[in-house]
């Protein structure tokens, strides 16, 4: 992320935090910027939507105010993401999302984590990973973020903080093909 967009979207960030502390709702809207997050990353339309410059301030800021009410976002957030978008900022949406996630995570003493699985994990699954990653990380304040990437065939990939546990099998046939080239 170059220094200017992590400025901006810093100040976002910022700015989205002590609105929603000052009107008491910072777990609603911390829920709803998880949620978008997971829309954004699953489909190419709403990336395209908030990438493209060829789509105007205006039409992004439809496009996402519709899809924002329909999801039920919390009206704060609607707004903020409307004002986001009309001043030419809607690009930055990811980075100012993960930035109030993993700001709030720190103000409430979490330690954060990225678990990605090939396949997505039932409840049971998810609650077990968490203990896990609570047990390695050292801490039973966990802030944890699941992900789907279809590509590892089976596994996970665990991120904690800048710890990685890669134990994907994806990842393992990797590291036999190069040592097969090695010897080759």
């Amino acid at each position: 992320m170059s220094s200017s967009l992590a400025g901006f979207a810093s100040r976002y960030a910022t700015a989205l935090y002590e609105l929603a502390d000052d009107n008491s709702v910072v777990d609603a809207v911390a829920k709803d910027l998880a949620s978008i997050k997971d829309m954004v990353a699953g489909s190419e339309d709403l990336t395209r939507v908030i990438n493209s410059p060829a789509i105007s301030r205006d039409d992004q800021n439809k496009a996402m105010t519709a899809v924002l009410e329909k999801a039920g976002a919390h009206d704060l957030v609607v707004k903020f993401i409307g004002v986001v978008a009309s001043n030419g900022r809607l690009f930055a949406l990811p980075q100012i999302i993960e930035i109030f996630l993993a700001d709030l995570a720190a103000r409430r003493g979490e330690v954060s984590a990225e678990v990605v699985s090939a396949v997505a994990l039932d409840a049971k699954l998810e609650d077990e990973v968490k203990k896990a990653v609570s047990s390695v990380a050292g801490s039973d304040k966990i802030s944890l973020s699941m992900r789907v990437d279809e590509s590892l065939i089976g596994g996970l990939v665990v991120r904690i903080g800048s710890r990685m546990i890669d134990t994907s099998i994806k990842t393992k046939l990797n590291r036999l093909e190069m040592t097969m080239k090695g010897v080759g």
